[in-house]
């Protein structure tokens, strides 16, 4: 007996600490069919979720499907739903009924990341460190990646199906490794005392790197927004800047290879809204070695391929995903 599918439009979104992306998905039972363009939408230019969702709409020209998948960054459950790097306050059955929606899902923006591995071809990655070969049919992959925080969740592939296991890895404990980490450490366990992961692997984190590296040349910063530091580093025109850089990418590589060792992972997925901008820079340097330099296990994580998406919106692809019949 064969069953037919009527295709169906859905919104899907995928809400950061910085940008609120929604699109249109078109399903086919467990098939993605399509993704429309993606719209972004500044979250800070916005006082809820319901405000983002009105500038969409507005986009579209029209009333949005009467069904929706978000990602969002920041656990997604019990009955009041908190971004972890983003005001918004967002209670999902109110939210469902102001916006008038049939179906509502969240899903954390990693875990749909996880998600989209099953629908990424491999053109959709560029090859960083390990040996070149696909992600694994069965085990596990580890996906990370630096945004306005650093989103930490893994994917269990067993006889065909994938279980994706979401988690707060980004808020687990920063461990220096060389002078330069023990100094930096030193200046934000000041400001913040605990000082986590995300607070040198992330978007934001670059503008501390950069100052310390200033204070310790005795020199005033020149910059004051994260965003100012990215842009003169990675295009070159400021050699302290494009320092701060490397060393932000030596760090991201030394926390890949602590998560994989600690998931077991028999693959590495970079995703995030940092990394991209990074692809031509982490092969050149040092991620690869550091995310190997674990001692004992070096060998280990020599044999781990690890690679970096370069589609442009796995976490929208993701949230379709969950969408999809077969997928909780």
């Amino acid at each position: 007996m064969s069953f037919m599918f009527r295709t169906r439009e859905i919104v899907a979104g995928d809400i950061g600490g910085t940008n609120a992306r929604f699109c249109l998905a078109e399903l086919d039972g467990e098939k993605i069919v399509s993704l429309s363009k993606a719209v972004k939408i500044k979250t800070e230019e916005h006082d809820s979720f319901v405000g983002a969702w009105a500038a969409f709409e507005a986009e579209l020209g029209r009333k949005a499907p009467q069904e929706a998948a978000i990602a969002i960054a920041g656990p997604v459950h019990g009955d009041v739903l908190k971004l972890t790097n983003n005001p918004w306050v967002i209670r999902p059955a109110a939210l469902k009924e102001e916006l008038r929606l049939n179906t509502l899902r969240f899903v954390n923006d990693f875990a749909a990341v996880g998600h989209a591995l099953s629908q990424l071809h491999p053109c959709d990655y560029q090859h960083l460190a390990g040996p070149q070969k696909d992600l694994p049919a069965n085990g596990v992959i580890t996906v990370l990646g630096p945004g306005t925080g650093l989103g930490v969740a893994h994917v269990l592939r067993r006889n065909g199906r994938a279980h994706v296991i979401e988690g707060e890895g980004g808020h687990a404990g920063f461990a220096p490794l060389d002078e330069f980490e023990d100094a930096l450490l030193l200046r934000l366990r000041a400001r913040h005392g605990r000082v986590s992961v995300e607070r040198v692997v992330s978007g934001p984190a670059i503008l501390e790197i950069y100052a310390a590296f200033a204070a310790l040349q005795n020199i005033p910063p020149l910059y004051t927004k994260d965003t100012a530091v990215w842009q003169a580093g990675i295009s070159g025109t400021d050699p302290l800047a494009a320092v701060a850089i490397q060393r932000f990418c030596l760090a991201l590589g030394a926390v890949a290879g602590d998560y994989a060792l600690i998931h077991g992972a028999e693959a590495v997925v970079i995703a995030g809204g940092i990394a991209p901008r990074l692809a031509a820079l982490l092969p050149k340097t040092g991620f690869a070695q550091r995310f190997s330099a674990k001692g004992r296990f070096e060998a280990f994580l020599k044999n781990v391929p690890v690679k970096l998406i370069i589609h442009p919106d796995p976490g929208l692809l993701g949230a379709a995903v969950v969408a999809t019949s077969t997928t909780g």
